[in-house]
């Protein structure tokens, strides 16, 4: 038998590449959080289940999200094609699923939403700039909370609906409420990106004048 033939495997345990599988499993969820939470009743899904649905997507994309980095680092998978899809797959799916709550019953302000599109953004250029100069930025643990907090208040909103659906509260207070949850992770993306700047600006006005 070729070698080539046979199954790559990293420390007898994990097949090479699940760190990387596992990034790329969290994009190819955001366009379906998307399809099932605009179009639930196209496909047939009753409104009062439709929040453990997205509950289960968002669970799944974060724990994919804690595992991919656990793997990476416990059975040496770390690749650069990983450094640079992680981030990116952190964005694409925390991202959609507030560009998504735009629209339907949550009807978040767009404005609102695009602090965290325009955050991920200007710092991915940094980053990109600094690498292309050879300087690395390192990850900051503000950044790391940015996305506790995000993905705590999509599963917040997603969590209220339950109520909702029920009839026990009214759809002005599901909006208020989703509303100040976002408000509130959308000033502390702003905080964490002025931080993250701050702290690397020798390094940032390096790579700029270069």
């Amino acid at each position: 038998m070729k070698l080539s033939t046979l199954p790559l495997r990293v420390g007898g345990n994990l097949p090479l590449k699940t760190a990387l599988i596992l990034t790329l499993a969290r994009i190819v969820i955001s366009p379906i959080f998307l399809v099932l939470y605009l179009r639930y009743e196209a496909i047939g899904i009753h409104f009062a289940v439709l929040p453990f649905i997205l509950l289960s997507l968002l669970a799944v994309s974060e724990l994919s999200d804690f595992l991919d980095g656990f793997i990476a680092r416990k059975w040496n998978q770390v690749t650069d094609l990983g450094k640079i899809l992680d981030p990116m797959a952190d964005s694409i799916a925390r991202i959609s699923v507030f560009l998504a709550f735009t629209q339907g019953v949550v009807k978040l302000p767009l404005m609102l939403v695009l602090v965290f599109l325009y955050r991920d953004v200007f710092i991915s250029m940094l980053r990109t700039l600094c690498a292309l100069r050879g300087l690395t930025l390192a990850a900051r643990f503000t950044g790391k909370l940015k996305a506790v907090i995000q993905a705590t208040a999509a599963i917040a909103i997603v969590a209220l609906m339950i109520p909702y659906t029920k009839g026990l509260i009214t759809l002005e207070l599901f909006r208020s409420v989703s509303l100040y949850i976002v408000s509130a992770a959308a000033l502390y993306t702003v905080f964490s990106g002025i931080e993250y700047i701050y702290v690397n600006r020798r390094f940032i006005k390096q790579a700029w004048t270069k």
